[in-house]
């Protein structure tokens, strides 16, 4: 995806909107399910590092990258 920080927060949106849907090749049903599946992976993904950072695996205190999320 583009670089959407110099943009207005809703045209930001309606830009990544855009761009989902005609990843999807204009499939409404098709880009709803791979938002879906990518929420779910992020959730996995967080899960897994929450998990790591109480067993004392990675610092809890580590640096965090700035957030982009729509």
């Amino acid at each position: 995806m583009s670089n959407f920080s110099a943009l207005p927060e809703n045209s930001r949106y309606e830009q990544a909107c855009d761009q989902a849907i005609a990843m999807c090749n204009g499939n409404l049903r098709s880009t709803i399910k791979a938002l879906i599946m990518a929420n779910e992976y992020l959730e996995a993904e967080l899960e897994e590092l929450q998990t790591a950072i109480a067993a004392g695996c990675a610092p809890a205190d580590a640096p965090r990258a700035g957030s982009n999320a729509a």
